[in-house]
């Protein structure tokens, strides 16, 4: 078997130059294999961790997932608001350790903005219960004070101390510009590949600020209240968006839900982080799926090439299989040479493109992490990553296994006297 192992290598060395593109084609199959699966490991990771070590999610009644996209992914709307006392009453339950209220419906740059409380930054998790951390700054303290993601400091520059004005609505213009009232930016934080890294966090309290001479999504004609004046006025919201509920005991977490569901004042809805973003992820599911498929059609294509390049190559090489036939190698010899040598070209191919993912992930990472928010970690390849590559490699097993048959039927005559 040894002899027949080095021979199969010898014979693909001599070959190596036809061999080597095909060689080429399956390193960069695999690696377009393998690059889609960890990817849609770790963004899938990256999903399920937007937030962690918050029990439940409260909005106003609508679906689990539309209340996930505009609470934590501050994409689209919510269908309504949630009053004021009722935020309180559910903040002061008995079960609940903890609630830090959400407002939405702002923007900078196309960049939301999140009105919040200071207890944001103390209390929102996200990866495996990571803290935010700032690179610069610190919370806002006052009411013009506001606190970037580190996406919206590397996009737009911003430093701690620059001055920002928000817009009214959502997108890249917004509705109308608050420009009367400027915001001091004092803290940056940390990246994190999550929706935080794209929005501008301010004070609760700010957001009543901004809107206290607008109504009906207009500015008061004839009113201007200077941001000197804002703190004359009670700036305590009678809205919010949604809330982020921490409690005591976990095992609360079904009892408090249904007191939230069924909560007298108006209609409100509870979920569960973890819960919600699995079903999310599911109705996107197909993406990924699709994605694996043509990867793994783009394999099969490189493989088929091997299987191409080893049977049109066997008409260039019936002398000289007829002379290792005559030199005593038996079809058995014949067949197990040009199989080892089809697994020895898809083996190292297969290894190769492991190697140039595991890079390709190392350098990439920054990248994904800025433009995307999918954190890809320095890890051993997954289960699911051995698992394909064994499959590539049995796959071009069986690939190597027509040529070797072929092989195999050639006659010794047919070897020394050639067809013209």
């Amino acid at each position: 078997m040894n002899a027949v192992l080095r021979l199969a290598a010898l014979s693909a060395w001599s070959r190596r130059l036809t061999l080597g593109l095909t060689l080429v084609a399956i390193v960069l199959a695999t690696t377009l294999l393998l690059a889609v699966e960890r990817i849609r490991v770790d963004a899938r990771q990256s999903f399920s961790q937007s937030v962690s070590g918050v029990d439940l999610v409260v909005g106003a009644r609508t679906g689990a997932v539309q209340l996930m996209l505009y609470a934590v992914f501050h994409s689209g709307a919510a269908s309504n608001n949630i009053g004021w006392n009722s935020y309180q009453a559910i903040a002061g339950h008995p079960a609940v350790d903890w609630a830090v209220p959400l407002s939405l419906g702002d923007s900078h740059r196309g960049f939301a903005v999140l009105g919040t409380r200071a207890d944001y930054f103390r209390h929102f998790r996200f990866g495996e219960h990571e803290a935010l951390r700032f690179t610069a700054g610190e919370p806002f303290a006052s009411v013009f004070e506001a606190v970037v993601g580190s996406e919206v400091a590397a996009r737009l520059g911003y430093a701690v101390g620059q001055e920002i004005t928000l817009s009214h609505g959502i997108g890249e213009t917004g509705m109308g510009e608050h420009g009367d009232k400027p915001f001091r930016v004092v803290g940056i934080l940390a990246a994190t590949g999550t929706p935080v890294d794209r929005t501008v966090h301010v004070g609760l309290e700010a957001i009543t600020a901004l809107h206290l001479d607008w109504v009906g999504g207009m500015p008061m004609p004839g009113l201007n209240i200077p941001p000197q004046l804002v703190a004359k006025f009670d700036l305590q919201p009678k809205e919010i968006t949604a809330a982020l509920i921490g409690l005591k005991q976990r095992s609360d977490v079904f009892r408090m839900q249904r007191f939230i569901n069924e909560f007298r004042g108006e209609p409100l809805l509870a979920v569960l982080p973890g819960v919600a973003l699995d079903e999310l992820w599911q109705a996107i599911g197909t993406v990924e799926r699709t994605l694996l498929a043509i990867s793994a059609l783009v394999v099969v294509v490189g493989l088929a090439g091997l299987t191409a390049t080893l049977l049109a190559g066997l008409n260039e090489r019936r002398r000289e299989l007829a002379i290792l036939r005559a030199l005593g190698a038996g079809p058995r010899d014949l067949f197990l040479m040009l199989t080892a040598e089809g697994l020895l070209v898809t083996t190292l191919g297969a290894l190769l493109g492991l190697a140039l993912t595991s890079l390709g992930s190392s350098l990439a990472a920054p990248w994904l992490l800025e433009r995307f928010g999918v954190v890809l970690g320095a890890r051993l390849p997954g289960a699911g990553e051995l698992e394909l590559l064994g499959l590539v490699i049995a796959t071009g097993l069986i690939a190597s296994l027509i040529p070797g048959w072929r092989a195999w039927r050639m006659s010794l005559a047919d070897g020394l006297t050639p067809r013209i």
